[in-house]
């Protein structure tokens, strides 16, 4: 019950509207008057990967000391403001991809959360492992309506020859529902909106064109009488999370109005609902993101920055080279210097995502705070697709994750005894998971 009003709010409350049904931010109403903080009803955890593709230039992503005392590297620059909330990784290895059979990058990301090696095909019998982010999924169904996202922000075809003889969806594709099931990649920012917010509704005629029309009005206009009556009897404090929450909705329904409107770059450059502008892309897609956990439609999610063997220019960061070729730099020190830019930028982009995530008010801390979030890739040289010592941090503090160091593991460590900690840390309590040997511990 809340404590200035009275009035108590299911943690399942829907708003609901014409075809579309809104879910409520963590709110004080959910919980008990003078609960403690960890006891609030509905506290979710959640577990997310940001994936960037091609590998990176390892001497200026790894820091040179272990421990609290670590100096930030030329490409982790932009997360020092986030120094406690993150822990830089070093000595994982992907022992999959190094005993798997076909093209590097498809080895790499085909095998990257699952810990199998993918079976060696062009055609449609693909065959990989189950991932650990859906594993976590199922723990999560049935307290969930998206039991998780699978989005990015590059074409990911799902068929056809993408790597020396391996499937496209080794390559563009990093969740596996079951070792025959890859899970595509939703690349479009509209139809992940509507998957968040539509409701599956009978009467609804089943054209999907006129579905999509429907979605171009506000859904916080076909719920506005409901959002008044639920916040007339709301405390001070709850009307300002639902003014954060609604706003944060809105920017989200404007920024893909304005790409699907966009008057100047031709449509055959990119689908209808997709900025031009890539940095508006990613962001976009991050606060898909944001919102879908801090409304609890989901806690799983995967997000690819790039597919692997992506070949996207950044001329707005004085690149327009394919970003894929420049990764076989051959010890070219234009080439390294191009791809540590990109390196850059990705890191630059993520540090905004956290920065919406600590922003976020969840219960009695943020939504970094009960989050898990792995950033990194599945090569670490991409001039030699090395799949040993792997780029990856952890950001979050789900679980008692501490913050605030590099942690060494011993050379050709497992990077699966990582995702055994990232489930453990959102409630999936687990002992081993495809090839680990243990948990990589970072709550001590």
């Amino acid at each position: 019950m809340n404590f200035l009003t009275g009035k108590h709010v299911d943690r399942r409350t829907l708003l609901r509207g014409v075809g579309v049904a809104l879910a409520l931010p963590l709110l004080d109403a959910m919980r008990p008057a003078f609960a403690a903080p960890a006891r609030i009803a509905g506290q979710a955890r959640r577990v997310a990967v940001v994936y960037v593709p091609n590998g990176i230039v390892m001497k200026d992503w790894k820091p040179a000391e272990t421990g609290k005392d670590f100096a930030f590297t030329r490409i982790l620059k932009p997360l020092q403001p986030f120094r406690e909330d993150i822990v830089v990784l070093s000595g994982l290895a992907n022992h999959a991809a190094v005993n798997g059979k076909g093209g590097g990058h498809a080895k790499a990301s085909g095998s990257f959360l699952s810990g199998t090696a993918p079976k060696y095909t062009a055609g449609p019998d693909v065959h990989a492992g189950v991932t650990f982010d859906q594993i976590t999924a199922r723990h999560f169904a049935s307290e969930t309506r998206v039991a998780s996202l699978q989005i990015g922000c590059e074409d990911a075809r799902m068929v056809g020859n993408c790597d020396t003889g391996s499937s496209c969806a080794y390559t563009n594709s990093l969740s596996w529902k079951n070792p025959d099931t890859p899970l595509p990649v939703e690349v479009n920012p509209r139809s992940v909106f509507e998957r968040l917010f539509g409701t599956v509704d009978p009467s609804l005629p089943p054209d999907v064109r006129a579905r999509r029309a429907m979605y171009r009005k506000s859904i916080l206009d076909q719920t506005r009488e409901n959002t008044q009556r639920l916040t007339a009897d709301l405390g001070a404090a709850d009307k300002r999370k639902m003014d954060e929450y609604l706003t944060g909705i809105r920017e989200v329904e404007v920024r893909i109005a304005a790409a699907e409107n966009d008057p100047v770059t031709p449509p055959s450059e990119k689908p209808s609902g997709i900025p031009f502008d890539y940095a508006e892309y990613v962001k976009l897609m991050f606060n898909l993101q944001v919102i879908a956990f801090q409304s609890d439609l989901t806690r799983v999610s995967t997000m690819m920055l790039g597919r692997e063997g992506s070949v996207r220019t950044y001329p707005e960061i004085g690149v327009p080279d394919p970003h894929h070729p420049l990764t076989h730099h051959r010890g070219h020190p234009d080439f390294i210097e191009k791809v540590t830019k990109i390196n850059c930028f990705h890191v630059e982009l993520f540090a905004w995502f956290l920065e919406r995530l600590k922003s976020t008010a969840d219960g009695d801390g943020s939504l970094l705070d009960h989050s898990t979030i792995l950033y990194g890739g599945a090569l670490s040289d991409g001039n030699a697709h090395s799949n040993f010592d792997l780029p990856l941090l952890i950001a979050g503090h789900a679980g008692g994750i501490r913050g605030g160091r590099h942690v060494a593991a011993e050379a050709k460590t497992p990077v699966s005894n990582l995702f055994v900690q990232m489930m453990n840390s959102v409630g999936v309590e687990t002992a081993s998971f495809a090839d680990s040997t243990g948990m990589l511990d970072l709550r001590g």
